[in-house]
């Protein structure tokens, strides 16, 4: 059994849906890999949100180190001004010292093999770099999604650092790791000097004991007769999965007598944003369809995706590259989906490669009305179609571990 040290500033108990759990699958099945995980993550207080919900989730033999790290923001501000320097990369740089004095305890202790950081949090990769450099151990660097852009971070400095501690990553990481081929393929042109074997695809996707798990909970009550209950679950970001549109179609579509709060319910599950979407839908005169309701544990998230008539996906034009985790979740569920996204993008692939057709522009209202009206017709009928089940279970985390693993072995080899 070869050991490894993963470097994830999400980690339970912060509280976030999808953002946690590609870390936590690894601490759940690697093992079944020949590979015996360690984690090392931040301390507690530097999470604004928190939940105990899925501490449980993390096995007992899996040794995990919260190093001393703070919220440049919450904590080090004074008055709530704060010097720029103090956040970058990030508001968690100050987790830097404690995370590298505590790396290199582990590294001592458990001598392991191989280093595995994961974004979105850029101080996580500053933090595998200096363990890598310090200690010569291979580096396999996750980043999931593109780390920057021609306009992100859209603080110059903040971009250059970023576009630093990328470069660094690539040039010096044994694998380098993407969920998507869209973004893939964007690092293969940005740094065509480096070998395109070590580039690779590992999406992200679902976890069947949790949803087994979740399955179990519910109760085999018939659904009651109501309206038509459509729900997204997680954070509504307003630049990258604006739904100013879909609020548009659906009040015109009430104006005009095609939907109302006897035939459609849209739950708008933990949008991070309720205060800013809230005036939205008194202006449009909606509320009595949409409600925007708090955050729930994950495997209440999960119940009521399996309970739900339909679900909902936004995703902007500017991360075309990107899947939403949640998509794969939703695959799993077995229910219907309505992808409000670019219909060039990965997203829209992704729904497309599944079998699911019901795939509208998130910018274009008439568009959104058209589809919606449609989706609610087909879920009426009892015709709409879920994702096609081969091509979900090639989304089981427990499955796609198997790939980690696999390029933990080769980093080492």
């Amino acid at each position: 059994m070869k050991n490894a040290l993963l470097i994830a500033y999400h980690f339970p108990p912060i509280r976030v849906s999808s953002g946690i759990q590609r870390t936590l699958s690894l601490t759940r099945y690697l093992h079944e890999h020949g590979w015996q995980p360690s984690v090392l993550t931040i301390a507690p207080r530097a999470y604004e949100k928190t939940s105990d919900d899925q501490l449980k989730d993390v096995p007992a033999h899996v040794e995990v180190t919260r190093a001393a790290g703070w919220d440049t923001a919450r904590h080090l501000a004074v008055s709530g001004r704060y010097l720029g320097f103090m956040a970058l990369p990030d508001r968690w740089v100050s987790w830097l010292l404690g995370g590298v004095v505590s790396g290199l305890r582990m590294i001592r202790k458990n001598k392991p093999k191989v280093i595995w950081s994961t974004y979105p949090i850029a101080s996580a990769h500053l933090i595998g770099l200096v363990l890598h450099r310090l200690t010569g151990l291979p580096w396999v660097v996750d980043f999931r999604d593109s780390m920057t852009e021609d306009n992100y971070p859209s603080d110059p400095t903040q971009r250059k650092i970023y576009r630093w501690i990328e470069s660094q990553a690539v040039k010096r990481a044994s694998r380098i790791i993407f969920t998507t081929q869209g973004a893939c393929e964007m690092y293969r042109s940005r740094y065509p000097e480096v070998s395109a074997d070590r580039f690779a695809v590992i999406p992200n996707g679902y976890d069947e004991e949790i949803f087994l798990a979740a399955e179990r909970e519910l109760t085999d009550t018939p659904k009651a007769s109501g309206p038509v209950t459509l729900v997204h679950s997680g954070v509504l970001y307003p630049s990258e999965r604006d739904p100013t549109a879909f609020f548009d179609a659906l009040a015109e579509l009430k104006r005009e007598g095609a939907i109302s709060a006897g035939n459609l319910k849209v739950l708008l599950r933990a949008t991070g944003h309720d205060s800013l979407f809230q005036p939205m839908l008194q202006e449009r005169s909606i509320e009595d369809l949409v409600s925007l309701v708090p955050g729930v544990s994950y495997i209440e998230a999960l119940k009521e995706m399996l309970s739900v008539d339909g679900l909902l996906l936004f995703q902007a034009a500017n991360c075309n590259h990107q899947v939403p985790a949640k998509l794969y979740e939703y695959f799993r569920a077995d229910k219907p989906i309505l992808a409000l996204t670019d219909k060039q993008g990965n997203t829209a692939q992704t729904m497309r490669d599944a079998g699911l057709a019901n795939i509208v522009d998130l910018q274009d209202k008439q568009d959104i009305k058209a589809g919606l009206v449609a989706f609610i017709a087909q879920l009426q009928a009892g015709t709409a179609e879920t994702a096609c089940p081969q091509i979900t279970r090639a989304y089981s985390r427990q499955a796609l571990v198997g790939n980690f693993a696999g390029l933990f072995d080769t980093a080492v080899s």
